[in-house]
């Protein structure tokens, strides 16, 4: 039996789950450990050159510094999310947020590449479902009206995140050494995590399988799941167009401060702070898009499903357009900070949607799986795809090809938003069909295989 834990209601309604204040404390919570998480997850970057002048590495070597916890986190982000419904979102994000805070401060004490690596890791074992479970909180606590915003926000925190941790990199690492980095990071993570403890939780209602499938096959688990999670194709394509913009998303993210050094002729820092401007346009283009989307699927849902067919698109020319025609620096440099205002279009567009074709009481699953495609086939190949193109070609040769991933999340996006009104109608469906009585005490069941697909 597979049981999450979810309010059935607050995904749907115009009112707090919780009292306002309580919510607000709460988002500020989410927001601040996401914070912590990408500052962690990102704040090696900037320290690429370091690493490859002590140790001699190769670029495909450091851009698997970052691919792995992407790896690890796409591997576990599903059954700790589960997990997280299961046991409660805000227990299972203090046990999170610890980990992955203690594993950056271990990176202080590697001593190889080997080591580092590994705890490298344990980076991404901690933050392992955190951005479903934050989510979901934030789904849970919020009015329907603020979903898009206040998760574009979230996940702006990502790019802020890892403004901090790329800026905070370059200059500590240059008056105290690269270990030192991890370590001030760290720490302040570590009191967070337990600060979190004071969050609210929202309420719960069990989603279990019903019993009557003889099959256990993994297979017939996933189509169960699935047939759980969602009605309908949207979530699949929304879950690939998310992950094929993450693409270039990470490898921007991993390689401007290197490309900026290599390229430019500057210094570690200055490479570090031209590169968190980059990171903080992705930052205000994530909160901006998600606005901009609110507003327009306030006429029509799939509308915003449709802009980020355009957005992703612009972004495809400007990358390319940067990276392949002789301009002047200042010039490249200004269309690389639009491309970055644009790329991130789709971080709050892509969860609300997810959430709005899942069932309610499978929230931090639903985007457990979204998580799952942005990382494993998003975040963690940027950067060390990347990292092969330039080992071969040149750093400048990856950065201009990379951009035209953008082509398919578009595809994908307008694939999405032909079945999306479809998909949320049907699971309201189900929803009315459970309030009416028809699911018995409050339990959703998920639905039987057939002998078929079993």
């Amino acid at each position: 039996m597979l049981s999450t834990e979810a309010d059935s209601h607050a995904n749907q309604s115009d009112d707090y789950a919780v009292a306002p204040a309580r919510a607000w404390f709460a988002f500020v919570m989410i927001f601040l450990l996401m914070l912590s998480d990408y500052i962690d997850r990102q704040i090696v970057v900037s320290l690429f050159p370091h690493l490859k002048e002590e140790w001699g590495l190769s670029d495909k070597q450091l851009g698997a510094l970052v691919s792995v916890i992407s790896v690890v986190v796409a591997v576990g982000s599903l059954p700790v999310a589960m997990m997280a419904d299961r046991f409660g979102r805000v227990k299972s994000i203090v046990v999170m947020a610890s980990v992955w805070s203690m594993a950056t401060i271990a990176c202080v004490f590697a001593r190889n590449y080997s080591q580092l690596f590994a705890a490298r890791a344990v980076v991404g074992l901690g933050e392992t479902g955190y951005g479903a479970a934050g989510s979901a909180l934030v789904n849970g606590l919020f009015p329907k009206r603020w979903h898009s915003t206040l998760l574009g926000a979230f996940f702006a925190a990502s790019a802020q995140g890892a403004v901090l941790g790329v800026i905070l990199g370059g200059v500590i690492a240059d008056h105290w050494g690269w270990r030192a980095a991890f370590g001030a990071v760290g720490f302040p993570g570590l009191m967070m995590a337990l600060l979190f403890m004071l969050v609210p939780d929202y309420k719960n209602v069990v989603v279990r399988f019903a019993p009557k499938v003889q099959s256990k096959s993994p297979k017939a688990f996933v189509k169960r799941l699935y047939a759980a999670l969602t009605h309908g194709p949207t979530l699949l394509w929304v879950c690939l167009a998310g992950a094929f913009e993450l693409i270039l998303v990470s490898t921007i993210w991993a390689w401007m401060p290197s490309f900026f050094n290599r390229f430019h002729g500057m210094d570690v820092t200055d490479a570090a702070k031209h590169a968190a401007l980059v990171v903080l346009c992705c930052a205000v283009g994530a909160l901006f898009w998600g606005w901009v989307a609110d507003r327009l699927s306030q006429r029509s849902p799939r509308n915003k499903l449709l802009a980020m067919c355009v957005l992703t698109l612009l972004t495809f020319a400007v990358f390319t357009y940067a990276f392949t025609a002789h301009l002047e620096v200042s010039t490249q440099y200004a269309l690389i900070l639009l491309g970055s205002f644009l790329m991130t279009c789709s971080v709050g567009v892509t969860t609300s949607t997810v959430l709005n074709v899942t069932h309610p009481g499978l929230r931090a699953t639903g985007s457990a799986v979204l998580a799952l495609f942005q990382n494993l086939f998003g975040l963690a190949v940027g950067p060390l795809f990347g990292g092969i193109i330039s080992d071969a070609w040149g750093l400048d040769v990856a950065l201009a090809a990379i951009p035209s991933i953008a082509i398919l999340s578009a595809i994908c996006f307008w694939k999405a938003s032909r079945s999306y009104e479809a998909d949320m109608a049907l699971v309201a469906a189900v929803l009315r069909q459970e309030a009416a009585g028809e699911r018995v005490e409050n339990t959703a069941v998920l639905p039987p295989l057939t002998a078929a697909q079993a």
